[in-house]
């Protein structure tokens, strides 16, 4: 006999395992308790009870805020150890990962400056999780492995029939059965430009056939452009993120596969094994997007995999929401080479 069950909204909330008290915040208290016992034992010829009371009840006290205490989500103690991370990091990041070389001696002997910060406090690689994006839109999100994105169509639930429902259901459940690696929903809102339409609605109005379809060409031309000066028009898109670690390989090749020298060669096909854990890599996405799509389609989502421009404009509308230049412009790509346009006049 089924029965409903109450998910929590916080599907990674951690489980209480003594009380309120969850296992880490279970281990902070003992280990604060033992630390505080020692510190008894060791100090209590040399400092008097009422004292070391008083001292134990403040640090005891500033724990539990710490442990018990939350602020946007998060407890307060996690938040304190990423503050003194960040604190702890270098303050100017650029995008270099292949490193920054020091200045040469010969420039850095004769150098004065006024800045406050002292010389460790260099630029370092930005770090960011994706460090490629393939012709077939896969990032490399390196010791994580490869990722790839795909655009969803939405489907209307609130107007469907009981039935219906269920099964919309039935088949989100299906392809949650299926799911062989981590894989994430994402439902993002970004600005909508409709400066596109409404250029296009202008240039091919007076190419049409009546007087009267051109007047409600560009009749509906300055709607949009009325919308959009007076409201923030937004849209939603729902991608489907599909991850996989690089497993290594198992070689085949009995014991000479075990041997340090024989693990770095080469294989036949001139493709060191790092790059063979990539192809086996995406081969599975493209495996588990591909059944995506057919499990997704019953009940009408349509799953349309990202290609790298489209993948690299919606990394770069994350990264940056606020930007005045559309993700969505022809941009030049990271590793392409931009070049100043010269007029015939000038040559």
């Amino acid at each position: 006999m089924s029965a409903p069950i109450k998910i929590p909204a916080d599907v990674e909330v951690e489980d209480r395992v003594l009380g309120p008290l969850t296992a880490r915040q279970l281990a902070v208290f003992t280990a604060t308790a033992l630390a505080l016992y020692v510190a008894w034992r060791a100090t209590h010829g040399l400092v008097p009870l009422p004292v070391f009371l008083a001292v134990a009840v403040f640090v005891g006290g500033g724990v539990a805020v710490l442990v018990l205490g939350r602020r946007d989500g998060l407890p307060l103690d996690r938040l304190l150890l990423a503050a003194l991370r960040q604190r702890l990091q270098p303050r100017l990041r650029v995008a270099a990962p292949e490193g920054i070389q020091p200045a040469p001696a010969w420039i850095t002997a004769h150098t004065t400056t006024d800045s406050p910060h002292n010389d460790r406090e260099v630029g370092v690689g930005i770090g960011l999780p994706a460090e490629d994006i393939s012709e077939a839109g896969v990032l490399d999100l390196g010791r994580d492995g490869l990722a790839v994105v795909a655009a969803c169509s939405t489907t209307n639930f609130a107007l469907r029939t009981p039935g219906e429902q269920e099964s919309l259901v039935g088949v989100f459940a299906r392809w949650l059965h299926s799911l062989t690696a981590p894989a994430q929903i994402l439902v993002r809102a970004e600005r909508l430009d409709v400066s596109g339409q409404v250029a296009e609605l202008d240039a091919h109005a007076p190419g049409l056939p009546h007087p009267a379809l051109e007047a409600a060409a560009r009749e509906h031309a300055d709607y949009l452009a009325d919308l959009a000066e007076g409201n923030d028009l937004l849209r939603r898109q729902v991608l489907l993120v599909l991850r996989e670690p690089r497993t290594p390989l198992a070689n085949s090749s009995g014991l000479g596969g075990l041997l340090p020298g024989r693990r770095d060669r080469e294989d036949s096909g001139g493709h060191t094994p790092g790059s063979a854990e990539r192809r086996a890599a995406e081969t599975r996405l493209a495996r588990r997007l591909g059944e995506a799509a057919e499990l997704l389609h019953p009940a009408g989502i349509t799953v349309t995999p990202l290609d790298a421009a489209q993948a690299e404009t919606v990394l770069a509308s994350a990264c940056n929401p606020d930007r005045l230049l559309s993700a969505s412009a022809e941009l030049a790509s990271a590793g392409e080479a931009v070049t100043a346009h010269q007029d015939e006049e000038w040559q």
